[in-house]
């Protein structure tokens, strides 16, 4: 029996059902068919099956897998950690082992532009959190998420340049078209992390406002609901900063700053597995370190679920001066993001209807 069937309406408020669908099972059909014809269509246009012969897989190449394979459970401890930071010890180290598998299911289904805050509302309250440490948790997550960006990002272009954009971008005067779309990205993802800080440590209650007054007009009308609850969502998780230590923030941060530092070192890992010729030095990786850092920006607003499609057919583009073989280019993508996006996936057929079976039997248990 699915999970949709097990849960009646009794079970949870329309508003949570609602959420309920975005989780799913059948919901992991469209990203695992845009993936399947992405990989298709990168096998029709660039895959050389000569070229593919001549891959020598060899101890090198599964070793320096094996250590992607490390950096993807390194990514997944990092939040675990954070969630347990931002919990203030509420969730024991499995549970939230378990609790970032939802959520990172929950955003491999959701357009990378929206992202899985919804579920991880939901999924917190379930967990017996108070409303307030709830909206603390999730709206901080974004602030800490954007300020690694808007930080790092500065810096790494004081270090590499332009080019740390794509690899046609050498001038910041003649940035083309992905440059541009570099800025937006960024610029977009600064004020959004900006008005989410504003929100949380200065003034709450007039986010809250503006954002009910923006959702008064045109087809903004539509959002005015979950505009009004963010706003009150805000008001309750500055209450909960207020009281925070610096060394929670810093706590806060590094494990922030751990798990997007292992989702870009793991594509290191799987280039230098298959390209033997590029040099390991500090330096050479750091620079590819900072090229996948601002891929990632630009595939941060992808419309299709957790990027797919969108992100195979454009990561040879970004690293053709690292991969300049297509072929390479199409195998190295396949097992990144088999190993990195699609095992939470199919994680999460095994985990959320198990997670969701446990939650009901507690309700009904308890008579709700």
């Amino acid at each position: 029996m699915s999970h949709e069937e097990e849960i009646s309406g009794e079970d949870f408020s329309q508003q949570q059902q609602e959420v309920l669908k975005s989780i799913r099972m059948s919901r992991i059909i469209l990203p695992v068919l845009i993936g399947i014809v992405a990989v298709f269509y990168l096998l029709w246009r660039q895959f050389d099956p000569a070229e593919f012969a001549h891959i020598n897989w060899s101890n090198h190449t599964y070793f320096w897998i094996g250590m992607a394979l490390v950096f993807v459970i390194g990514k997944h401890l990092s939040y675990a950690a954070r969630l347990r930071v931002l919990s203030e010890g509420a969730f024991s180290w499995r549970k939230c082992i378990e609790l970032i598998f939802i959520w990172e299911f929950s955003s491999a289904v959701s357009p990378t532009a929206v992202g899985g805050s919804a579920v991880a509302f939901f999924v917190l309250a379930q967990e017996k959190l108070s409303t307030a440490r709830t909206a603390t948790i999730v709206l901080y997550t974004v602030v800490l998420d954007g300020l690694f960006f808007i930080l790092s990002l500065p810096l790494l272009y004081l270090l590499f340049g332009s080019n740390m954009i794509r690899p046609d971008v050498q001038e910041l005067a003649d940035i083309g078209a992905w440059g541009y779309y570099f800025l937006f990205a960024y610029c977009l993802m600064a004020v959004y992390s900006g008005l989410f800080y504003y929100g949380i440590f200065i003034n709450p209650k007039q986010i809250g406002r503006v954002l009910a007054w923006i959702t008064r007009f045109g087809l903004l009308k539509r959002f005015q609901a979950a505009a009004v609850k963010l706003g009150a969502d805000m008001v309750l998780a500055s209450a909960g900063m207020k009281k925070q230590s610096r060394l929670f923030h810093l706590k806060a941060f590094l494990a922030t700053a751990m798990a997007w530092s292992s989702r870009f070192l793991l594509l290191n890992c799987l280039i230098i597995g298959f390209i033997t010729a590029l040099p390991t030095d500090f330096f050479t990786q750091f620079e590819l370190f900072a090229r996948l850092e601002a891929m990632f920006v630009i595939i941060a607003f992808s419309p299709t679920p957790g990027g797919a499609g969108f992100v195979e057919i454009l990561f040879g583009g970004f690293l053709t001066d690292y991969v300049d073989n297509p072929t390479y280019a199409t195998v190295i993508s396949t097992i990144w993001r088999l190993i990195a996006y699609y095992s939470y996936l199919f994680a999460g057929v095994v985990i959320i209807p198990n997670w969701l079976r446990k939650i009901v039997n507690e309700r009904r248990q308890r008579g709700q």
